[in-house]
């Protein structure tokens, strides 16, 4: 599962998608916005994947829009239609990490500005490096965050917040971009230490960790007793799973668990 501009590993359940056009600084054109896409489409459809890591090659995990690519793209003429469920082709690029059953960690360094910072936003987890400067963009270029932006950031930072990145395009160092919520936490190796985080999620039953990130995902402002009935349901089906005995009959023979792939 490669071409080009995206590189895809999959390994004991950890899927490595990592962006490949380093001497664009992984810019975005048409080409790698359809390849990101279809590979949150195509890993979302497997039963055996635990964990999704993204990273970037090179200098920098993405530098936004490839605008000189972009400039006479047919696909920019027309956002309304939908072609991903909820969202558009360039939508898709974030919102289906988020959208995706299993936990997504994005590792980032460099610049994280634009398009590529809305990828970010997708992922359930961010760790940064130290050098990563965090901007969206859009507003120099007399554009709206367009890449599921606005949806991503509700519910992630302060509301004040989000308006100061968007109307202004600033650009932010890693350590502001964890003060404020953007990012999870800084790291010296961010991939490093997503490749840790993902191997130890993979450790866990699948079932548990899919119904986990379900209800993670439910929108903000949805109404208490709908999360209580939804945490209730998701709980008796792994109150019956076979992972649930897996899981009980490891831990009380001290031995790793032998979890099998999830159910849904």
């Amino acid at each position: 599962m490669a071409d080009q501009r995206l590189i895809i590993s999959i390994e004991q359940g950890v899927a490595h998608v990592r962006l490949n056009r380093p001497d664009k600084l992984n810019a975005l054109d048409i080409p790698l916005f359809k390849a990101i896409g279809d590979a949150a489409s195509d890993l979302a459809d497997r039963r055996d994947l635990r964990c999704v890591v993204l990273s970037g090659e090179g200098r920098a995990f993405c530098a936004g829009v490839d605008l000189a690519a972009l400039a006479a793209a047919d696909e920019l003429k027309s956002l309304q239609p939908r072609s991903h469920g909820d969202a558009n082709m360039l939508q898709h690029l974030a919102w289906g990490w988020r959208t995706c059953p299993v936990p997504v960690i994005a590792a980032v360094h460099g610049a994280v500005y634009g398009a590529g910072c809305q990828l970010m936003l997708g992922a359930d987890l961010r760790f940064a490096a130290p050098d990563a400067e965090v901007a969206l963009m859009e507003m120099r270029w007399g554009l709206v965050p367009d890449v599921a932006g606005m949806v991503l950031l509700k519910g992630l930072v302060r509301d004040d917040h989000a308006r100061d990145l968007v109307l202004t395009g600033r650009r932010i160092a890693a350590h502001e971009a964890l003060a404020i919520g953007l990012v999870t936490r800084i790291a010296d190796d961010p991939l490093g230490a997503a490749l840790e985080a993902a191997r130890a999620i993979a450790a866990q039953s699948p079932d548990a960790v899919r119904a986990a990130k379900r209800l993670l995902n439910l929108p903000v402002g949805t109404p208490p007793a709908t999360i209580l009935l939804a945490e209730s349901i998701e709980q008796e089906r792994l109150l019956a799973s076979a992972n649930h005995r897996e899981a009980l009959a490891a831990a009380l023979a001290k031995r790793p668990a032998v979890f099998r792939d999830a159910a849904s």
